[in-house]
Formats: C-alpha cells, structure tokens, sequence
C-alpha cells in the first residue's frame, strides 16, 4: 500500500499561497490522500474532498500554529483512454497558518496536478478522452 509522505521542508512549501479551495462540501477525515484519489476517480463530476488527519497532520498544523483542519480538494482535469486514470488536481489549504517571518496568520494553499489510476500507478498513456 502506497501512502502520502510529506517532510517538513515539503509541508512548508505544501502551504504556500495559492487561490481556489472548496469551503462547504462534506468531507471525510483520511490519513493519507489514496481514498480522495480514488474516490474521484470514481466520482461521476470526478471530485472529492476530505480533511487529512493523522501524525503526519497534526505535525504540520502544530509546526505552523495553525487554527484550522488541513483541508483536502481533488478535482479530475482529464480522463485519460486509460480506464480508471486521470490527471487529477489536489488542492491543500489551512486556515491561521503563522510563517516563520512572522507575518500575520492567515490561509495557505498549494495545489498540484497528478497522473493517477486506480491500481496507484501512473497511465501508461497521456492521450485524453474526447
């Protein structure tokens, strides 16, 4: 089973400030991102959303003091021919999130994109459905 590391140094670049997260859906508490992955890929309008929970979580929000739940948005940018694979779009943001050059608390995001298929591998293909 594969699963979500993030170092230190990567959680300070994973909160950098970025635009566009979905405040008010509902979201299931998860440990890593696998179920968000997989559940978008099934997902007939190919989202899902959640809250990471776990060590790795509590560590990054108790490291930047931040007032929030590190929320999690996965969106489908497109379907490969593949069956089950997808470029996908993770989106991670937390709410009161004090840097180290001690500017005021505020939200941080980050988002990035992914090639992912149900089996956890990546497409053997890039061509995209019509």
């Amino acid at each position: 089973m594969k699963t979500l590391f993030v170092s230190a140094a990567a959680s300070t670049v994973m909160l950098t400030a970025l635009a566009g997260a979905v405040p008010d859906v509902a979201r299931s508490p998860v440990p890593n991102i696998r179920p968000l992955l997989l559940s978008a890929l099934e997902a007939e309008d190919g989202r899902a959303h959640g809250l990471l929970v776990g060590e790795m979580a509590d560590f990054i929000t108790q490291h930047f003091k931040a007032t929030s739940p590190i929320y999690v948005d996965v969106r489908t940018a497109k379907r490969y021919t593949q069956p089950g694979c997808a470029r996908l779009l993770l989106n991670f943001w937390q709410e009161g999130v004090q840097l180290a050059n001690g500017a005021n608390p505020n939200k941080k995001e980050v988002e990035f994109g992914l090639d992912y298929c149900m089996d956890g591998l990546p497409p053997r293909s890039k061509s995209s459905q019509p």
